[in-house]
């Protein structure tokens, strides 16, 4: 084992996904920690094997095959700790985003108040709220009793009361859950999670435990005016693991070896990137985005504050949500191809019935990216909304933190880059970093009990720059000069540019190359979005360089369907060829 300043271990990051298994080995080179490399398989966890066991068997023996270190003893199994030969590793981590979309009830008083934060506590974790229960509810109580058994829930959140609030109404809820699921199987009774007012959380419990597995957590609505859903949500997780283990066979059996709580995926990578948001520009947000095969994480953070959703809409098992979210044209829009609805929806199926099959010719390519562009238009539009709730003033987001196999598979470093760009439509000044190597999440899992490997991994070459992106905001005509620049590059090259509405544009910088960028706004172009106009500051190159995104917020594509196609083809054009 080497030696260093720091606690030497070496840790084997296991990450269980819908589609894709992976186990990441990181060790420490020369004082520092690592990402070695990683190994995957097609994850198990549904028919006919059933059993996370396999797939990460699988991945952790394609792990060896790269890395020539052995990790599995002569009976398969994981060795831990490691060995003074180099074979095993120390620590093992887990993390998990497979497994079906948990059914939730959703009871509370208010709709707009106790419902609406259940609600948004339940959308942190890969649940949806199938039903909900309140107090303008005018169902009879035998059709609420069939109704809560007819949606088989694994979890039933119950919420309402202030603190040293409402009583007599919670209490009504309770009942109204006992009388609907004590008719079930014990073996098929749904969690329940008590997240209300605090005084009735002892009497709740007491009454409810005869018949399920509750858990108490923090009122998520202590006062009438306030939402805190943070401390709920930690009991959240801790219930959606137990669930997960009764679910998915050999997670138990995986978890004896793991150092820490299996994780689920949403709540590790909303640590990492609130972590960010405590180091970063406290002015600025933090933006996480992960496009998986059935769901998409967005995180956004500001000085710690996180924001954790989960939206039911990825490249893989749920088209189905994605066709009901969205009309075949607007997915259209941003395909720079000919292509039909019939052709769009015949492709969404095939996906999602193979979805770690890859695009085999440029339409399919393409659908999928236009897809990702609306899934992740989608998240951001509920994210701006959450802004104007929650920060006084619009943030835009240092750094923005990107990752699914849609982004990182993409042909070009730019196909990425600009995806995100027409998806997110970032606004002032960004940099955009690519999770090439899929390590978000299970540096999230890894900080529980080892918080320097992450900071160390996050800084090292794991992680791909993308580029610094200047995205000015103005209500200028299209093709009109909104800014001139000035760039000095470190061998004293200097080169000016006029940008133009409507454009994209790649700097040239070549990747780690640090210069000097002078913006000169024109026509009253805003550059921060608070007002504040950048002049004069250092700028470091990522693979695209840095682009200067020039065409507004929101984007406006042209109606007519050929002009559309080809303004798009010549975005593309301007990043591929820096």
């Amino acid at each position: 084992m080497a030696t260093s300043t720091i606690d030497a271990e070496s840790i084997l990051a296991i990450e269980i996904g819908s589609t894709l298994t992976r186990a990441a080995l990181f060790d420490v080179v020369e004082g520092v920690y690592h990402f070695i490399a990683s190994g995957s398989a097609t994850s198990t966890v549904d028919a006919p094997f059933r059993d996370a066991g396999e797939c990460v068997h699988l991945a952790i023996e394609d792990l060896q095959m790269l890395t020539g270190r052995r990790l599995l003893d002569e009976d398969s199994r994981i060795i831990l700790p490691s060995k003074s030969d180099g074979s095993g590793v120390d620590r093992m981590a887990m993390t998990i985003s497979a497994g079906p979309t948990l059914r939730v009830i959703n009871a509370g008083l208010l709709d707009d108040v106790s419902l609406q934060s259940g609600k948004n506590l339940v959308a942190t974790a890969k649940a949806k709220v199938v039903d909900s229960f309140g107090l303008s509810d005018v169902r009879a109580t035998d059709e609420k009793i069939d109704a809560i058994i007819e949606a088989e829930p694994d979890l039933i959140v119950l919420t309402g009361g202030t603190q040293d609030g409402a009583n007599r109404s919670v209490l009504k809820m309770v009942e109204l859950t006992i009388m609907a699921c004590r008719i079930l199987p014990e073996n098929s009774r749904p969690e329940v999670i008590f997240a209300g007012n605090r005084v009735l959380a002892k009497r709740v419990k007491e009454v409810l435990s005869k018949w399920f597995s509750v858990h108490a957590a923090p009122n998520v609505r202590p006062s009438i005016d306030l939402e805190d859903i943070s401390p709920a949500e930690a009991v959240l997780t801790n219930v959606v693991t137990r669930i997960r283990r009764n679910q998915i066979g050999g997670l138990k059996d995986l978890g004896k070896a793991s150092t820490s709580a299996l994780t689920p995926a949403p709540q590790a990578f909303g640590r990492v990137v609130r972590f960010l948001s405590e180091i970063y520009n406290p002015n600025k947000g933090v933006l996480g985005v992960d496009v998986g095969a059935s769901s998409t994480i967005v995180s956004a953070a500001v000085a710690g504050g996180l924001s954790n959703k989960v939206y039911h809409l990825g490249l893989g098992d749920s088209i189905k949500n994605i066709l009901e979210t969205f009309e075949p044209a607007e997915i259209l829009q941003w395909v720079p191809l000919p292509v039909s609805d019939e052709e769009l929806i015949s492709y969404l199926w095939q996906k999602s019935i193979s979805p770690a099959s890859l695009p085999i010719d440029e339409p399919s390519m393409a659908i999928e990216q236009a897809v990702t562009r609306m899934i992740l238009r989608n998240a951001m539009q509920e994210i701006s909304a959450k802004r104007q709730e929650t920060w006084e003033d619009e943030v835009s987001f240092e750094p923005i933190l990107a990752g699914g196999a849609v982004l990182t598979n993409a042909p070009t470093p730019a196909q990425a880059m600009l995806m995100l760009l027409d998806g997110l439509q970032p606004v002032g000044i960004s940099t955009i970093i690519l999770d090439q190597n899929t390590l978000t999440a299970s540096l999230g899992t890894i900080a529980a009990f080892n918080p320097i490997l992450p900071v160390q991994v996050l800084e090292s070459g794991a992680f791909l720059n993308l580029g610094t992106v200047i995205c000015p905001v103005t209500k200028a005509r299209f093709g009109t000069p909104v800014m001139n620049i000035r760039l000095e590059h470190e061998n004293g090259l200097k080169e000016t540019f006029s940008i133009k509405q409507g454009t994209v544009t790649a700097l040239p910088l070549r990747l780690g190359e640090t210069a000097t960028i002078e913006l000169d706004a024109l026509r009253g172009t805003d550059i921060d979005p608070n007002g504040k106009r950048a002049t004069k500051f250092k700028i470091v190159g990522g693979v695209c360089g840095a682009v200067i995104d020039a065409r507004g917020r929101p984007i406006q594509l042209p109606k007519e369907a050929g002009r559309r196609r080809e303004l798009l083809k010549r975005w593309q054009k301007s990043l591929e060829n820096h």
